[in-house]
């Protein structure tokens, strides 16, 4: 079974008394009343990150990851705990110094601090983050409306380039190299964007499992369907060359997920606004379609106006 079965067969009738966990379908846990948002994230060796010869680089994506689950809520990390699992050769005292340093340096870059966590030993290499930020209000998952159009920060795909590089299945010159395996270590969480967006969006998810099927979980329990524009889903300068050069499908690239880029729905009388905040904030903001009624079927359509089948949605965790 996939997560939500699990979460729905197993766990969800233990939550019913409890609102602020939202049924155990949105990124965090809230409580409206003391202004309490959190969410928790698990990272495995061999599934999340493919190896820990950059512990640095592991640690950055890690963190950030983790707090784009608040960020997509319209709210701002305040604290962080860390737990990690290891043996002494993935805790060496050389690899303990480079995680050290890159969490001073994203403590830096988001204004978070740690407050604690966990060490065990253990043969498997793992990492827990729980991240904590305060907010009256959250961007809720399951509240997009009829005609309401659709938009993501940022460029999608270039981040499933760079693990792909990783994992040697493609190759280019190594400048493009280091661009796409940057932006696999350390994508560009939209932090400056988290207080506009609260008042602009009516629903939002951070794209981590795939453009699609995250957007699917942001409508999962509406009587709604949408329509993407895949034209319109925007991509990075240079992954528009690897598409063109290399001849590659623009649509198998774009859902593959580890962007953890915003995807948000807004009104449409809010796309002038969200225009100029765009401008202003200097953050790529783009519409990419428009969420239609569940009586229609959910369709990606091409610059021609034919409709796209994508094979793969985005990662889907079985059990």
């Amino acid at each position: 079974m996939h997560e939500f079965q699990l979460i729905k067969k197993y766990f969800s009738s233990i939550v019913k008394q409890n609102k602020s966990a939202l049924n155990l379908n949105d990124d965090v846990f809230f409580d409206k009343k003391k202004g309490l948002v959190i969410s928790i994230d698990t990272y495995n060796y061999g599934y999340h990150f493919t190896n820990f010869k950059n512990p640095n680089l592991v640690i950055k994506k890690i963190i950030r990851s983790s707090i784009s689950d608040l960020v997509c809520k319209g709210v701002k990390p305040k604290y962080y705990f860390i737990a990690g699992s290891g043996n002494k050769k993935s805790f060496s005292k050389k690899n303990l110094s480079l995680i050290s340093k890159s969490l001073r340096s994203e403590q830096k870059k988001y204004g978070i601090l740690l407050c604690g966590g966990d060490t065990t030993y253990s043969d498997k290499l793992s990492f827990s983050i729980t991240s904590i930020g305060y907010s009256k209000n959250i961007i809720y998952r399951n509240n997009s409306k009829l005609n309401d159009d659709i938009y993501v920060t940022g460029n999608l795909g270039d981040s499933f380039v760079g693990l792909q590089i990783l994992k040697n299945k493609i190759k280019f010159k190594k400048k493009i190299n280091d661009y796409f395996i940057k932006n696999y270590y350390e994508p560009n969480i939209q932090i400056n964007f988290t207080k506009e967006l609260s008042k602009l969006a009516n629903s939002s998810i951070d794209i981590s499992d795939g453009l699609i099927v995250d957007l699917e979980k942001m409508i999962n329990n509406q009587n709604l369907s949408y329509q993407i524009n895949e034209y319109k889903v925007p991509i990075s300068k240079i992954l528009t060359m690897i598409v063109k050069d290399h001849k590659l499908k623009k649509s198998q690239l774009i859902s593959n997920g580890d962007d953890y880029q915003i995807l948000f729905t807004a009104c449409p009388s809010k796309a002038r606004i969200i225009e100029n905040k765009s401008k202003f904030l200097q953050i790529k903001i783009t519409k990419i379609g428009k969420i239609i009624s569940g009586s229609k079927k959910s369709s990606i359509i091409d610059q021609k106006g034919k409709q796209i089948v994508i094979k793969k949605k985005g990662y889907t965790h079985q059990f």
